[in-house]
């Protein structure tokens, strides 16, 4: 692999909070330096008026791959994150068949051998998702499985999950599980509030994400198990997350950059793009969740990608499925909120490169000396309007069609090869 040099960029690292214009050398698929005063080489990339930074690490994309490849496959996953400059993605177990045993983490992982970014895997918490049995966690960590998810369902038997946050201690494995009681969640759609009730949809309460978590935070407690909880939406939730960081609780907390940006209104006229789980809530939580990120009760935040096809989408908003691609928006959507001053650069930077490859326990999201050289070069001011028919992936139910966004990735690199170019 022949070196090359990124030159004149806007370096930045949250690692390390270098903030500087310099150049970026990269040798053997590696950072080799960062500086100035580097050889000339072929494939030097002239980065003026750009910014580079860690190449980000998606810990929430669901494929249809194995099972439900029409609706995105491995690869295609991997062309839409390349576009958004993500470099590494995390594969949900919510396949058919569901991955819960060591030959479904060894199928994707080859899978995404043959792809041109970072393809980790999720193992299952329970068999084919059934919240009772437990997987082989242990032998599925061995195999290089980086965590472990109940998917879409949660964990809902306390005992359950009070032997699985046991038995993963023992691998330091990292378990996440959705915050949601179903029984205060069955089919609901929307979030609980007077807006749902002049639309006539069944609303799903803030309380039903509180109560799982404080379960959740209390059985971690006991345990001593790492604990993600995934997805929030709600203030009530994020409270709760906040008074366990304060008793040092070994807790992460992550959120979706859908409810960053968008709020229950976003619904509009029954808006079936915009149906999601968990449901998008009222103003007063984004905004709670966008000052979670910035005081570090919130660790990651995720694209929450589930692509559907249009024929779940088309429906009356209470049959429709719930989802939306997300790898392609993920990057520019929180430049935008940075654009509007709602979050500090670096902390968004941090929250999808350096705290989700930590967590991981991966060396990409950070830009020293002998990192993977993965890198993503944006542009922090482009205006742009989203198309979903343009879109990479193979779905393209966004509730961001037609928003006007700000920011865009114009040169993806992984293990110093260019795998995606805008320019």
């Amino acid at each position: 692999m022949s070196p090359c040099v990124i030159r004149n960029a806007r370096v930045i690292d949250p690692e390390s909070d270098r903030d500087e214009q310099t150049d970026i050398l990269v040798e053997d698929g590696h950072i080799a330096a960062i500086g100035h005063g580097f050889h000339t080489y072929e494939n030097d990339i002239d980065a003026t008026g750009l910014i580079a930074a860690p190449g980000l690490v998606d810990m929430r994309v669901i494929t249809g791959e194995p099972g439900t490849e029409n609706c995105e496959s491995i690869a295609s996953a991997a062309k839409a994150a390349a576009a958004g400059g993500v470099t590494t993605i995390v594969i949900m177990p919510d396949t058919n068949p569901v991955i819960d045993d060591m030959s479904l983490v060894n199928y994707v992982q080859r899978k995404g051998e043959d792809t041109d970014i970072k393809i980790q895997v999720a193992g299952a918490l329970t068999k084919g998702l059934d919240g009772r049995t437990l997987t082989e966690i242990g032998l599925m960590s061995q195999e290089g499985a980086v965590m472990f998810s109940s998917g879409a369902t949660p964990i809902t038997n306390a005992l359950t999950m009070r032997r699985i946050l046991s038995y993963s201690a023992g691998f330091n494995a990292l378990v996440a599980n959705r915050a949601k009681d179903p029984a205060l969640t069955h089919e609901t759609c929307v979030h609980e509030s007077d807006f749902s009730a002049r639309l006539g949809l069944t609303g799903a309460p803030s309380i039903a994400e509180r109560i799982m978590v404080e379960r959740d935070v209390a059985l971690a407690e006991l345990t001593g198990g790492r604990l993600l909880i995934d997805m929030i939406s709600s203030q009530e939730a994020l409270a709760v997350v906040r008074r366990a960081k304060m008793r040092d609780v070994d807790i992460a907390c992550s959120v979706s950059i859908n409810h960053l940006c968008l709020n229950e209104n976003d619904i509009g006229d029954y808006r079936t793009f915009a149906k999601l789980d968990p449901p998008l809530r009222d103003e007063t939580d984004r905004l709670a969740l966008l000052q979670g990120v910035g005081d570090g009760t919130i660790d990651v935040i995720v694209s929450a990608h589930d692509p559907r096809p249009a024929g779940e989408k088309r429906l009356p908003f209470e049959e429709a499925s719930p989802g939306a691609v997300g790898l392609e928006l993920l990057l520019a959507a929180g430049l935008s909120q940075v654009a509007d001053n709602a979050l500090d650069l670096m902390t968004y930077l941090r929250a999808v490169t350096l705290n989700p490859a930590d967590l991981l326990d991966l060396p990409q999201g950070r830009l020293s000396e002998g990192a993977p050289a993965d890198i993503v070069l944006f542009d922090p001011d482009k205006p742009w309007v989203v198309d979903s028919d343009a879109l990479v992936s193979q779905s393209n139910n966004t509730p961001f069609d037609d928003s006007r966004l700000t920011g865009k990735a114009v040169v993806t690199i992984c293990d110093g090869r260019v795998v995606a170019h805008y320019r």
